[in-house]
């Protein structure tokens, strides 16, 4: 897995643990199947844009803020 990946995956699952939600909870806010917001938490999903955007506005984070994360880790 490339870096930029795997950081992404961390961020996410530590915004979603942050709030106490499950992947299931984060899935059905951000109008995405479980299945594969599972796979981008592993890094074995790289996300478009627009699902960058529905984990962002889900999440409650500007998009900058969140990719901003990503290159603090």
């Amino acid at each position: 897995m490339n870096a930029p990946v795997a950081q992404f995956a961390q961020v996410l699952r530590q915004l979603r643990e942050e709030r106490g939600w499950s992947q299931e909870m984060l899935a059905e806010r951000a109008d995405l199947n479980r299945s594969y917001l599972g796979e981008v938490e592993r890094g074995h999903a790289i996300p478009s844009l627009i699902t960058l955007s529905k984990l962002s506005a889900a999440l409650e984070i500007r998009l900058s803020a969140f990719i901003a994360r990503c290159e603090h880790i």
